[in-house]
């Protein structure tokens, strides 16, 4: 795959990203059961595309060789991450948690600095800090942490989330470039689902039934399938694949900073949100950050060549 092809998918992966919170709130349904719905769905979905997905057919060999890895990935990363994520929606806005899980990227380079000895290149360090600032000023303004309690529950929730993703792409990509990103998406989410099913019904009492979806409204039922073939099926292959296949995961990681962006354009545009001052100027912010990091690597490739 050329390194294009893998940035393209990576930034396919973070629309899907980015319009979930969109599809979440559109679909009306509290975040725990949306979340097993999720990966309902999604898990089928994949499952049906594991038969059509070149080398991607065989589900029992990797399984045999390193099942515990897949499932406590599974689990504990994915799982548990797109839990608190949906739950989050629940106590505060989509542009603010779209915003906060934006910290996915930063939290990547770490744990891809401390797992694996990856570099930190001055680009890489400055757009990160630059970043991180950002998500403090998105948080720290009038429309979040101050306006009540529900608000911090929310923005903690969106952070868990953000450091859970971080840790799940840095373990996962080696397992991704073994097995196809199709092939270990399925086993993220078929496996989180029967997890989810079983805390979302012993926590909150939820015992998802799948025939309760012809209970729903139309709206509901678009969302849940929406969120579960889209978002799920589709844009977290894509994401996978082109973060196993960039030359520069880290830099891959850093095209998920423009989720805020789209993803205030549809809360303004359809769910008719208003974005406070702080707000444009944190998503701004973020957005340089990306211009910074790739046009700061692009020039010190042209003063070497000049020397």
């Amino acid at each position: 795959m050329s390194p294009r092809m893998a940035y393209l998918l990576c930034l396919v992966g973070v629309c899907g990203h980015a319009s979930s919170e969109f599809v979440a709130k559109l679909a009306d349904t509290p975040g725990p059961e949306f979340t097993v719905w999720r990966f309902m769905i999604g898990g089928a979905g994949l499952l049906v595309m594991t038969r059509f997905w070149p080398g991607n057919h065989d589900l029992v060999g990797p399984l045999r060789r390193e099942g515990l890895r897949i499932t406590l990935l599974s689990c504990l990363g994915m799982a548990l991450g797109q839990l608190i994520f949906h739950w989050a929606l629940d106590f505060t806005s989509v542009v603010q948690v779209a915003t906060i899980v934006t910290a996915i990227p930063i939290f990547f380079v770490i744990f891809d600095r401390l797992i694996n000895g990856a570099p930190l290149a001055p680009p890489k360090v400055v757009s990160g800090i630059g970043a991180f600032l950002a998500v403090i000023l998105l948080m720290t303004n009038g429309a979040g942490l101050s306006t009540g309690p529900d608000d911090l529950i929310g923005t903690a929730l969106a952070l868990a989330c953000g450091g859970l993703g971080g840790l799940y792409l840095v373990l996962a990509k080696p397992l991704v470039g073994r097995y196809g990103p199709v092939r270990m998406t399925a086993y993220t989410f078929v496996i989180g689902f029967f997890f989810l099913y079983v805390v979302v019904g012993s926590f909150w009492g939820t015992w998802v039934n799948p025939m309760s979806i012809f209970e729903k409204t139309g709206q509901q039922v678009a969302g849940i399938l929406t969120i579960g073939l889209w978002n799920t099926a589709i844009a977290m292959s894509a994401w996978l694949a082109g973060l196993a296949a960039a030359p520069d995961g880290q830099r891959a990681n850093y095209l998920f900073f423009l989720k805020p962006v789209i993803a205030a354009f549809l809360a303004v545009a359809i769910l008719g949100d208003q974005l406070t001052l702080l707000q444009v100027l944190a998503i701004l912010a973020i957005c340089l950050c990306v211009g910074v990091e790739y046009l700061w690597t692009r020039a010190r490739g042209g003063w070497r060549r000049s020397e």
